[in-house]
């Protein structure tokens, strides 16, 4: 008999299901529908996978949501495609992972994908670097940049929030909150726009939620409303 899953553990159960459509996964990474669709392989493909496997059309889950995140980092720091895919090919040969890029926390020098060694290995120490972008080989670095856009479970795991406008901005994608929705303060954005269309103020917003009006204004920018100049900026 399986033991009953805790109820603060739920989320993970989520973190499977096909929520994201493709135009919206291409629109939180700033990329072509077209782009992320050609990312992923069919099942039974031969061609040279980028991303996971995935029916054409079909949603994306959290997971495949945060590879096109990490990848479209990954290519927007100068790193080649063929480098992503054989680091790809490499962690779901070794670590028989199915979302390497959002199962684990990687670096970057524009050129190859690293990871910090002591995700294989706890005695590694935190300056031994593996390269999966060219088969594992071992380094030491302390000046190769992490992906900033991401928080991590216990700091090295699973990518458990990205922050999807960037770190100054405060609209997340977080698998806990709101089933994963981008969100502001725990509210998902589109309320924020709900209230605004019907033709609220922003000090109204802000108070009701217990924010301030500059979280608001973000969440608002975020769904294509500028409300930073009041209702008069309203699209």
């Amino acid at each position: 008999m399986n033991a009953p899953v805790s109820p603060s553990e739920l989320w993970r159960s989520r973190l499977y299901v096909p929520n994201y459509r493709i135009r919206e996964a291409a629109q939180y990474a700033r990329l072509s529908s077209q782009t992320v669709a050609k990312w992923h392989t069919k099942p039974g493909s031969n061609r040279r996978s980028t991303l996971s496997t995935k029916e054409g059309g079909a949603a994306l889950s959290y997971l495949q949501l945060i590879e096109v995140a990490v990848v479209s980092s990954f290519r927007k720091a100068g790193v080649k495609l063929s480098k992503i895919q054989a680091a790809r090919e490499y962690l779901s040969k070794q670590l028989q992972a199915e979302f390497p890029f959002a199962a684990y926390r990687f670096k970057t020098d524009g050129k190859e994908l690293w990871m910090d060694y002591a995700q294989f290995e706890a005695k590694a120490g935190d300056k031994t670097l593996l390269a999966a972008s060219k088969g594992g080989q071992l380094a030491w670095s302390d000046i190769i940049g992490r992906l900033h856009e991401f928080d991590y479970e216990n700091d090295c795991g699973l990518a458990i929030r990205w922050h999807v406008a960037g770190r100054d901005d405060s609209v997340i994608i977080d698998p806990r909150i709101q089933f994963g929705a981008p969100s502001v303060e725990g509210v998902a954005t589109w309320a924020f726009k709900g209230r605004w269309e019907a033709g609220e103020e922003l000090d109204d917003i802000a108070d009701d939620f217990g924010i301030s009006n500059s979280d608001v204004i973000a969440a608002l920018r975020f769904e294509g409303i500028d409300a930073s100049g009041g209702r008069q900026a309203r699209h």
